[in-house]
């Protein structure tokens, strides 16, 4: 297979390790695009520089290929895999909606999203969508053994309003329990930062899928206290209380915190099942083995798209 790979930078979380791993299986070559080449991505999509290649993988933000629908249209063999078409959904989104008109106007591309969820309602809109997790990259998130002196942490961003459950919930929390709400630059600090949380408290409220940071605490060894997603948790494998503690509201929260602090030894055997899940299942190196996977499918012609489809491509973007 002859792969043309554009992706971002800076770009995070950052997925050079999947990305390299699917080099070592595919003929790729890979294209790393600074803001303004990602806005206009001709020079590399051109008839000329596209016979040389059987596939294209985009991964590229959102907000700068929406307006690129007309070139994109006519690739034939694209896959766009999108960590945040869970925005298509969310009333406090900028974007609710627009990933949708987006991926009808590709009428001969995939898209892979991060989220189980998500990508069924894509796919009853009678579009092309497959579900990989989110993961964690190997060489920079892992166990350092180190001392763990913050109980209850939270490490990330909450003033986007697609937060805005996030926030709420773990402000509630904060009123009857230690939490530290914390921030880390990506890299070493953020990875030290995770290594001295106990507890891992995630809120990922009205998102409909796991966040990477999810993944990212549990390979660093906290035990994840993650909020129910409904499908997501069977559609990557995760089991209560065997991986993770899940909870649905606040007081359940609480009093699954409660348990946890009276049983120290489970909650070791809880984080390091946990850990060795995401190693096994969702570091990067696997992410880059599933693309690889998907690219791998035959891809439909454009002769055989059905006339609908190929007008509103042309006429309807």
């Amino acid at each position: 297979m002859r792969l043309l790979v554009l992706t971002a930078s800076p770009r995070t979380p950052d997925i050079a390790t999947a990305l390299e791993r699917l080099a070592l299986l595919a003929n790729a070559e890979i294209h790393v695009l600074d803001k303004k080449q990602q806005a206009n991505l001709r020079p590399y999509l051109a008839p000329r520089e596209l016979v040389r290649f059987d596939r294209v993988l985009l991964d590229v933000p959102f907000k700068r290929l929406r307006r690129q629908a007309a070139l994109l249209s006519s690739i034939s063999g694209l896959l766009i895999y999108e960590e945040d078409a869970c925005q298509n959904y969310l009333d406090s989104s900028k974007w609710k909606g627009a990933f949708s008109r987006f991926y009808r106007a590709l009428p001969g591309a995939r898209i892979i999203v991060t989220g189980a969820s998500v990508a069924g309602r894509l796919r009853k809109e009678c579009l092309d969508v497959t579900f990989l997790p989110k993961g964690y990259d190997p060489r920079s998130i892992f166990n350092e053994g180190l001392c763990r002196d913050i109980e209850l942490g939270f490490v990330g961003r909450t003033a986007s309003a697609a937060y805005g459950g996030r926030k709420a919930l773990l402000d509630r929390l904060a009123k009857h329990e230690p939490l530290r709400l914390l921030r880390a630059e990506p890299g070493d600090d953020y990875r030290r930062i995770l290594n001295r949380i106990r507890f891992f408290i995630s809120a990922d409220v009205g998102l409909g899928e796991y966040m990477a940071k999810n993944f990212e605490a549990m390979a660093c060894g906290c035990l994840l206290f993650a909020f129910r997603q409904g499908e997501e948790e069977e559609a990557i494998g995760l089991r209560d209380g065997e991986h993770l503690i899940l909870y649905s509201s606040l007081d359940e929260l609480r009093s699954r915190l409660s348990w946890a602090r009276s049983n120290p030894e489970a909650v070791r055997d809880i984080a390091e099942a946990g850990r060795l899940f995401v190693e096994r299942s969702l570091n990067h190196e696997v992410l880059g083995e599933r693309l690889y996977s998907e690219l791998s499918k035959p891809w439909p012609a454009f002769s055989e798209l059905s006339f609908w489809a190929r007008f509103r491509a042309r006429f309807l973007i």
